[in-house]
């Protein structure tokens, strides 16, 4: 069920990629920048949209083959279902949740059919797939249209639970986002929040918006609630964590694991992406990954307990802060906020790293840094064809951590399938038994992650797409 559950998470991060787009459209058009209506429009149509986004972008995700056919039956089966069930009781209203729906079972029906019948011209299994979208779309209708009042009275209930709880619901979010980061499930907790929570009607448009970033976009006073919380630990509190795992680096490696840290203090601070920096620390000391998740609920909910709001596109790093400074409540404070997140995560990891003895980059054990034995990468090269006698594989350094990367997963034959997210390859493995968490990371893996006998993480970082295209290409000759 995790496997499954990280495969939606994995999905969700395709719509959720056009998010950047129309913020950098939306603020850009705006009044208050360069007063471009048309640019304003375009991103204002994303947002309104986005529940087609997801229905088609999850289909597209979860389908075998990432089929264009599996996204038309998801677009499909969102249409139907959305206007069907209101067709049902007008008083429905599915929201973002009709596109989950849809996007999930379109790939269902999708995945079991696209292969049959491929000597028919028309009626193949592609084409049948389609068909029988619309057939399961007029029966999610007639469920969805008899349980959905019942639901959404449910989530009713939850969301007045939530804004009871204030600046605690936002620190209590904050927590559990860090915490869920290990298995790649916090895409799936923060869809609700980011995308479905709550609704805004836009007073110019009149168009409602759903979920905390919609509505933040759309003017809403009160979003930005589940957003503001990440900017003084993604900005300021884990490059300060960076450079604090610096500082207590031995004297002979501290320059290597500078320029190192740098690098993902730098990616964390400008864009928010945080994986790589957390990923080098989180299972060599958990207790401070611990930390670092309380610390970031705190910042939840000192942020809200001081009427801060402020959101983002992708995330909450300093990109984003500059564009959507103007449309933000006190983000100022954000500033001094994140200077104390600072300093309170740099003496917390330089105390807890020398007082511990914790391994952190640059604090390794001399064997631990011996570099991996040629023979393995000779293995891998010789497994994708090359000779047995080449010292290294040649190419790009793409080619060179591919090979790298297939001989510390247990070589080409090991291999079920290859995806990636933003910053993680997810594999599906014969036996994860025989990976080599070491070998992977002398060849520039932060992390390791595995999930059970089959499934494997590999966080890589912001190049994750690159590595995963090359171990295809290579598998594939």
């Amino acid at each position: 069920m995790l496997n499954q559950m990280q495969k939606i998470g994995k999905a969700l991060m395709l719509p959720i990629a056009v998010l950047p787009a129309a913020g950098l459209l939306n603020r850009l058009g705006a009044a208050d920048v360069l007063n471009v209506p048309f640019m304003n429009a375009g991103g204002n149509s994303i947002f309104t949209y986005l529940s087609l986004m997801f229905a088609m972008g999850i289909a597209i995700g979860l389908s075998k083959d990432n089929s264009g056919i599996a996204a038309l039956g998801g677009a499909l089966i969102y249409f139907v279902l959305n206007f069907g069930v209101i067709g049902v009781n007008e008083n429905i209203n599915m929201g973002v949740f009709a596109g989950f729906i849809a996007g999930l079972m379109s790939p269902l029906i999708y995945n079991r059919v696209y292969d049959k019948y491929e000597g028919s011209p028309y009626f193949n299994g592609r084409h049948i797939a389609l068909l029988l979208n619309v057939i399961a779309a007029l029966l999610l209708v007639a469920i969805f249209g008899l349980i959905w009042p019942t639901v959404q009275n449910g989530l009713d209930h939850i969301n007045g639970y939530i804004v009871g709880a204030g600046s605690v619901g936002a620190g209590v979010f904050g927590f559990a986002n860090r915490m869920l980061i290990p298995t790649g499930l916090h895409h799936v907790l923060n869809s609700y929040l980011w995308f479905a929570y709550g609704s805004f009607k836009d007073v110019t448009t009149g168009v409602i918006a759903n979920g905390d970033i919609n509505r933040f976009f759309a003017g809403d006073p009160t979003a930005g609630t589940f957003q503001v919380g990440f900017f003084p630990i993604m900005m300021f509190g884990l490059p300060a964590a960076a450079m604090a795992m610096v500082a207590a680096a031995k004297p002979s490696k501290r320059k290597a694991t500078f320029g190192m840290m740098l690098s993902v203090a730098l990616t964390s601070f400008l864009t928010g992406i945080t994986e790589p920096l957390e990923f080098s620390f989180m299972f060599l000391a958990y207790p401070l990954y611990v930390v670092h998740a309380i610390l970031t609920g705190i910042s939840g909910f000192v942020t809200n307990l001081l009427g801060i709001k402020m959101g983002f596109t992708f995330s909450a790093g300093a990109i984003d802060y500059a564009l959507n400074f103007g449309l933000g409540t006190k983000a100022w404070l954000l500033i001094p906020i994140g200077l104390i997140f600072a300093a309170i995560y740099f003496a917390i990891f330089y105390f807890a790293i020398l007082k511990f003895d914790i391994k952190t980059p640059g604090r390794e054990d001399d064997e631990d840094e011996a570099e991996v034995p040629n023979a393995g990468v000779q293995t891998a090269v010789a497994g994708l064809g090359a000779s047995e006698n080449d010292v290294a594989p040649t190419g790009d350094k793409y080619d060179i951590m591919a090979a790298k990367y297939i001989t510390a997963l247990g070589g080409p034959d090991n291999f079920t399938s290859i995806d990636n997210c933003t910053t993680r390859l997810r594999l599906q493995m014969k036996d994860t038994s025989i990976v080599n968490e070491q070998a992977l990371k002398k060849a520039g893996a932060r992390g390791v992650v595995k999930i059970n006998e089959t499934a494997v993480q590999v966080i890589v970082g912001t190049d994750v797409e690159f590595i995963a295209d090359k171990l295809k290409n290579e598998l594939h000759k």
